[in-house]
């Protein structure tokens, strides 16, 4: 099977040099992904387009193929084509009715040729030819050049043709990595996981910032979330995730902040705590999910208040979007569930919180504050390599990872929904499909008297959930890695 990957239109546009480095990164990174699901997939660079080419003709590994290239930022389209060299005008038909003919039967269609190089012929002359011999050699109804039912798309480059099956439209965006990386303040609800998301598609290595407010089941969540978005959109660059335990912080806020400052004083510390470790990590730029007066802290004079304890660009990709857009774009990439699965903790409560922040009273206030409880959080940090989180997690319980499942054991597959269509799990005992941001919900449901194997595609989020339920409970929890 052959794909065409065509590039993000603003990559062509680059000068030479920067045109190269972009594909370049585009390639390595297409490679990185693919080959976890064919490991002799090939992947050529061309100016305009890569071609990928898999000797895999399984339809679920080809679909798994399609959406993983459709969710690498840098992509416009992913095209499945024929490929052959260019035979005669009139000979072209014999090759798109393999791929075509079912699919015109009974319906209205219409020829689209695109032509690059130089022909005897123009492009239109090959859609009136191809368009006329589908009408006499198919069971189609006719022709309609307006909104058909069905696009026959062909290309012509010089000496090659090309017959498109199927078009996919990928994320767009900039290829990861090839934009200098940040460091993502992720919370785990709706707006930070698509503030991270809007970075990675526009290039950006985003590594991922926790501050621990509520406990472990908090920041269990905000580890899915953040897995969930580096195995999906992040290409395998490695990335971290980082846990700043700001328990201490929130007491001594509570202790002695004045409560009308509590929030953006907060924020203060965050972003305190956030600039040292992208001092530490060489990173210039930190990413929030804020946006322009959702809650007290987000009027512009408290974000220019926030904002005045770091030199480092802060980036807001949300700040002029309002919640319910928020809310579908994080439900079209799959964080949605996340969100609203999230367990809830306690943080900072304001009473009256002020909403036009005055500068030298709130550096008053912080004088009241102890800077060696910060020090310490920063100190008392957690940073793992966020492929590495299930191995983290693992070093806390004992799970066991087996191959082949046990008899009389169920199978609890843990995937996302999308993921599981595309993919059935075909096992010889009972499988009960639990998404994995509902299984914390779900678990005291489960019998204690029976085994439960979790299922996952990777093996990380299974690990990840066995070793919180084994902490939690009584369940016997083991991982089923195939």
């Amino acid at each position: 099977m052959k794909f065409v990957v065509k590039y993000f239109s603003e990559i062509a546009i680059k000068s030479k040099p920067v045109r190269r480095r972009f594909i370049g990164q585009l390639a390595e990174n297409m490679r990185l992904t693919l080959r976890d699901i064919d490991p002799g997939v090939t992947v050529q660079r061309g100016r305009d387009k890569l071609q990928v080419e898999t000797g895999q003709e399984d339809e679920g590994v080809l679909a798994l193929m399609v959406d993983a290239m459709c969710n690498t930022p840098g992509i416009t389209y992913v095209l499945e084509v024929t490929e052959c060299a260019l035979p005669d005008l009139d000979a072209i038909v014999e090759h798109v009715l393999p791929v075509y003919a079912a699919r015109l039967s009974g319906r209205l269609f219409a020829v689209r040729c695109k032509r690059s190089g130089a022909h005897n012929f123009t492009s239109v002359e090959v859609e009136r030819r191809v368009g006329a011999a589908l009408l006499a050699r198919t069971e189609a109804a006719g022709v309609k050049l307006k909104h058909p039912e069905v696009t026959v798309d062909l290309e012509i480059s010089k000496d090659t043709l090309y017959v498109i099956g199927r078009r996919h439209r990928g994320l767009g965006g900039y290829p990861i990595g090839s934009i200098d990386p940040v460091l993502s303040l992720i919370s785990g609800g709706f707006d930070s996981p698509v503030a991270s998301y809007l970075t990675m598609k526009r290039g950006m290595r985003t590594h991922f910032l926790f501050f621990s407010l509520g406990g472990r089941d908090h920041e269990i969540g905000v580890k899915e979330v953040a897995l969930y978005l580096w195995q999906k959109y992040g290409c395998n660059q490695r990335v971290l995730f980082i846990t700043v335990p700001f328990e201490e912080v929130v007491a001594e806020l509570l202790g002695k902040i004045q409560d009308s400052q509590m929030g953006v004083i907060l924020k203060r510390m965050m972003l305190r705590a956030g600039d040292r470790l992208a001092q530490e990590l060489e990173i210039d730029a930190l990413v929030t999910g804020e946006c322009v007066a959702q809650v007290s802290s987000q009027t512009l004079r408290n974000l220019s208040v926030i904002d005045q304890v770091t030199q480092r660009l802060v980036l807001r990709p949300l700040i002029a979007t309002d919640k319910e857009e928020i809310v579908r774009m994080a439900a079209a990439i799959g964080t949605q569930e996340f969100a609203a699965n999230m367990p809830e903790y306690c943080g900072v409560i304001s009473v009256n919180p002020t909403t036009r922040a005055r500068l030298e009273r709130v550096e008053a206030q912080e004088q009241l504050f102890d800077m060696a409880v910060l020090d310490r959080a920063i100190a008392n940090r957690r940073q793992t390599r966020i492929d590495q989180l299930a191995q983290e997690e693992l070093l806390r319980s004992d799970v066991e990872v087996l191959s082949v499942p046990l008899a009389e054991s169920t199978i609890i597959d843990i995937r996302h929904p999308s993921e599981e269509d595309l993919t059935p799990l075909q096992v010889n005992v009972p499988i009960l499909k639990i998404p994995f941001y509902e299984l914390h919900g779900q678990a005291a449901e489960l019998h204690t008297d029976m085994t439960y194997m979790l299922y996952c595609g990777k093996g990380v989020m299974s690990r990840l959930h066995a070793s919180h339920l084994l902490d939690a409970g009584e369940l016997d929890i083991k991982v089923y890695a195939p």
